[in-house]
């Protein structure tokens, strides 16, 4: 399946967080822009520079209404582990069977999980898609630079 395009629908999910409590895209439709990245595996070098710009930028994001949420196949205790050990303010969500990344269309070729980031509106529209293993970064900047314009 193809990544998911800017001005479609977002599919609705429910996962476990790292405390292991359920959490749907719903939860946030119609009060929070969502910021929803998908990273290959906790504890890796890039995802975790990913997860901790993510962190830096927290209050950025909040301050623009919009709450930021990580998913990878990682299990509920590397995720709690994860978050406690780089003090994430955000939720990690544990898509273990990687169904909602397949839903999204957040793969790549060969046998890395893709490192993609979406911002969806408050509607549950995908305002923006991102997608790059190498340029981290740009995944930070872009999503804050949309949400700001989602104000």
């Amino acid at each position: 399946m193809s990544m998911l395009q800017v001005g479609t629908k977002a599919p609705d999910f429910t996962l476990p967080d790292q405390s292991g409590k359920p959490v749907s895209l719903g939860d946030f439709l119609g009060e929070k822009v969502v910021v929803l990245y998908f990273y290959p595996k906790d504890n890796t070098r890039g995802c975790t520079t990913e997860a901790c710009t993510f962190r830096d930028s927290y209050e950025s994001f909040t301050e623009a209404g919009a709450e930021v949420i990580g998913v990878s196949s990682d299990s509920v205790a590397t995720h709690e582990q994860f978050a406690g050990k780089h003090g994430l303010p955000f939720v990690l969500l544990a898509d273990t069977d990687k169904a909602v990344r397949k839903q999204y269309g957040a793969t790549s070729l060969g046998v890395v999980p893709g490192r993609v980031t979406f911002v969806i509106d408050r509607e549950g529209v995908i305002r923006h898609a991102f997608s790059s293993q190498m340029n981290i970064g740009g995944h930070i900047e872009d999503a804050l630079k949309v949400v700001k314009q989602l104000q």
